[in-house]
């Protein structure tokens, strides 16, 4: 298995526990569908209440293996997200922030432990999915001020920090992308998507620091992030690119050795890191490096080759995911107009993917449903659902 060709760090929706607790998978995902649907009147709430007893006719998980796409948190950001506002759930949503909260102390304490005896991290303790940054993610949307995502930040601020003795990054893993030991991965590998690598915990600093919410050393770690990735940005005929990740072999020399950009998706590729930057330059008031997060996404959108690598319908790694994508970026654009002229092409592009015939959220036919009408809404969601992507 090459570099190019390693699948990622726990697959994207991938679950080994009750499906219909998965957000990527489940019904608990397909339960935003439904939401956003009654939110803009197009069904009743009713359709929403039905799917939400039979997720909690089960006992939830709430254990270590808990995160923001399963069990509890994945629960409660859905009911969050479905309340918009509302004082509906919220009695059943004081209940899960106690479990949400109990997880993620547990779970901060296991990675400042492990910060402390020196030991490398995995993708799993600090990604959106399945790990703090995703936690972090549902506390933004819910308690903004509060201590807990306090505390999560500055987790990610310890991350950032280099490992002791040695000259990679605090989040740097030692296996290869899927999770295992590799010969092609020899040293391990930083990842740099939005899904399971770097730019997702880039993407909720930049958030949390618009929104008001910071913590001690903010502005410094997302600097170290955003040096790192400067680090790696390749320059090409289609614009700058970032690969989806590097070796232990790249980083040592500084120089990366994989033929051109990844496909153009949300989860790993240019569309999925330009807009966690471009959030990140916003926050920091960086035009500089805005217009260059901004002018890697306009190159890709021109570059036939790689919207050709699009072969699916879905949010994660599809032509929903880029769609929807590209709206968000748009809306905080210096030149809206740019990124909008390509949305009608990006539309075809979707409508000409065979969309899942699984109704799930990451990579099925809800998510295609959900990006669809925000699209017809200029891109954004009225439940806000795509919090638990970090483009917004």
């Amino acid at each position: 298995m090459s570099p190019a060709t390693a699948r990622s760090a726990e697959p994207c929706g991938s679950a080994g526990t009750d499906a219909a607790q998965s957000l990527a998978t489940g019904a608990v995902g397909i339960t935003l569908l439904h939401a956003e649907r009654a939110a803009l009147g197009h069904t009743v709430w009713s359709t929403v209440q039905d799917w939400l007893t039979g997720i909690t006719s089960q006992s939830l998980i709430g254990s270590d293996a808990a995160a923001l796409f399963i069990g509890a948190p994945a629960l409660a950001f859905t009911l969050h997200t479905a309340a918009a506002g509302s004082e509906r759930y919220t009695k059943t949503l004081l209940t899960l922030d106690e479990t949400v909260h109990r997880l993620v102390h547990r779970r901060l304490d296991q990675a400042h432990a492990r910060i402390d005896s020196g030991e490398f991290t995995r993708a799993a303790e600090y990604d959106l999915l399945y790990g703090l940054t995703g936690l972090g993610a549902y506390l933004l949307k819910r308690d903004p001020h509060g201590d807990a995502l306090h505390d999560v930040l500055a987790y990610l601020i310890r991350l950032t920090q280099p490992l002791p003795g040695t000259d990679l990054p605090g989040w740097w893993v030692r296996y290869d992308p899927s999770g295992r030991t590799s010969a092609a991965f020899p040293g391990g590998h930083g990842n740099l998507g939005l899904a399971h690598g770097i730019t997702g915990p880039l993407a909720l600093l930049a958030l949390a620091k618009r929104a008001g919410a910071t913590v001690q050393g903010h502005t410094d770690a997302m600097l170290r992030v955003l040096d790192w990735l400067d680090a790696f940005r390749q320059p090409g005929p289609s614009g700058s690119w970032w690969p989806q990740w590097v070796t232990a072999d790249e980083h040592r020399l500084s120089a990366v050795l994989q033929d051109g950009p990844p496909r153009p998706s949300w989860c790993y590729g240019t569309p999925g890191q330009a807009r966690a930057q471009q959030l990140a330059a916003i926050a920091l008031g960086d035009t500089h490096r805005k217009r260059i997060a901004e002018n890697a996404l306009l190159r890709c959108l021109t570059d036939p080759a790689q919207l050709d690598r699009i072969t699916d319908a879905g949010l994660c790694h599809g032509a929903a995911g880029l769609l929807h994508t590209v709206h968000r970026a748009a809306h905080d654009a210096t030149h809206p107009d740019q990124f909008t002229a390509h949305l009608p092409a990006l539309r075809a592009l979707l409508d000409a993917r065979l969309p899942s015939r699984e109704a799930r959220f990451l990579d099925g036919s809800a998510g295609v449903r959900l990006a669809l009408h925000a699209a017809d809404r200029g891109g954004a969601p009225a439940t806000g659902w795509d919090a638990c992507m970090l483009l917004a």
